[in-house]
């Protein structure tokens, strides 16, 4: 009883859930169908072709020389000039940079539209307040003597990283020397004269 039930169910489902249609082979068609003009029938979308354009990319030799050239323009704004030293605990600037202050001075006067940034810098020792207070000192230092030499203080930007950016990490008075110090970053060097 329960296959007959089942079976009775399957078929009265296929037989209302299935769409009818009727298979007509091609020469059973009407002629009236067979015979439609080729205007009546609907015609397809015609495509039009994509334009392409053409993108040129970058060889790798290119991309590497691109990449060369901007790396070399970091380390040029980056290492442009050399660093100022200071003593232990001190942020005057010392009479042997004053030289090579001099020559950042005319460079910035002959680039009239460059603009600097000066990080001031301290050994690991003492408190994290002390020595970025320590920092700044050395830095507005740096800049008032680049003032004092004509460059403007408007194109001139101080910093304080305080011991938060050792050059040298090891613990000798030779390492904490290296890192009492005033650095430059040329920030732009638009406006030659």
């Amino acid at each position: 009883m329960k296959r007959f039930l089942f079976f009775l169910v399957v078929t009265v489902l296929v037989s209302f859930g299935c769409e009818h249609r009727a298979i007509t082979r091609p020469e059973e068609q009407p002629q009236a169908q067979k015979e439609a003009p080729e205007t009546t029938r609907p015609k397809t979308a015609e495509k039009t072709p994509e334009k392409v354009t053409e993108q040129k990319v970058p060889s790798e030799v290119e991309s590497i020389e691109a990449k060369g050239e901007a790396e070399k323009a970091l380390e040029e704004k980056e290492g442009m000039f050399k660093d100022i030293y200071f003593d232990f605990d001190k942020y005057d600037v010392q009479d042997t940079y004053k030289p090579e202050l001099k020559s950042i001075a005319a460079w910035m006067t002959k680039n009239s539209g460059a603009k600097m940034s000066i990080e001031g810098h301290c050994d690991e020792r003492g408190t994290n307040e002390y020595n970025l207070a320590l920092g700044d000192r050395r830095a507005k230092a740096v800049k008032d003597f680049l003032v004092s030499l004509g460059v403007p203080s408007s194109r001139i930007e101080t910093i304080s990283y305080g011991e938060e950016k050792p050059l040298c990490t090891e613990h000798t008075e030779e390492c904490w020397a290296k890192n009492r110090r005033a650095h430059f970053v040329v920030l732009s060097k638009a406006g030659k004269k």
